[in-house]
């Protein structure tokens, strides 16, 4: 564990991340899911980089062939119709409104653990929240992070193919995917 609390992030999902965005990741501060394949899909992130600069996204996607798939929602049409259901459903705006609250507190809890000030209220959190459905990279991102807290970002989930069953984005990336810590499954192609 870290000073902070946090896991120790493994030089090799450094390089796994590195190799998936095409750069080495910034201000990364743990691995907040991973692949059924065994390799990070999201990261958790400082709210400041390390020159101070604000970064608001506190869990950032990093699977290219996630992100692909979730490209393809958006090029459908979804986060327009998502966006028309929040003005219809007080129920969805609500939870939609508190999946933002928990990104907030994130942040704020994320920038106090790593002695960095905190972002400006009033700053965006991600994906649109709470008033739209901007991207839904972020609250896929936000819902494998923290499950059951964005409905979006689960209803995007849920209408998404299994990514992974093609094998790991690590034919995409060049990194040798490994099952999670404390598991068996080897159903991903090249773990069997």
């Amino acid at each position: 564990m870290t000073p902070e609390g946090l896991p120790v992030i493994e030089e090799r999902d450094v390089a796994a991340v590195a190799a998936q965005l095409g750069r080495a990741p910034r201000g990364l501060r743990a691995i907040a899911h991973r692949c059924p394949c065994g390799l990070p899909d999201v990261v958790e992130t400082a709210p400041r980089l390390p020159d101070g600069t604000p970064f608001p996204t506190l869990f950032y996607l990093t699977c290219p062939k996630a992100a692909s798939a979730i490209g393809t929602l958006e090029a459908s049409g979804l986060m327009r119709e998502m966006t028309a259901r929040l003005g219809a459903d007080p129920e969805l705006a609500a939870a939609y409104e508190a999946a933002h609250r928990d990104y907030l507190d994130r942040r704020d809890a994320a920038a106090e653990e790593d002695g960095l000030e905190p972002l400006p209220d009033g700053m965006q959190t991600a994906g649109g929240m709470p008033a739209r459905v901007k991207c839904l990279h972020a609250l896929v991102a936000h819902e494998l992070a923290v499950p059951g807290v964005n409905p979006f970002g689960r209803e995007a989930l849920d209408r998404m193919p299994d990514w992974w069953r093609t094998g790991s984005c690590a034919a995409t990336c060049g990194t040798e995917a490994v099952p999670p810590p404390g598991s068996d499954d080897t159903t991903c192609q090249g773990l069997s």
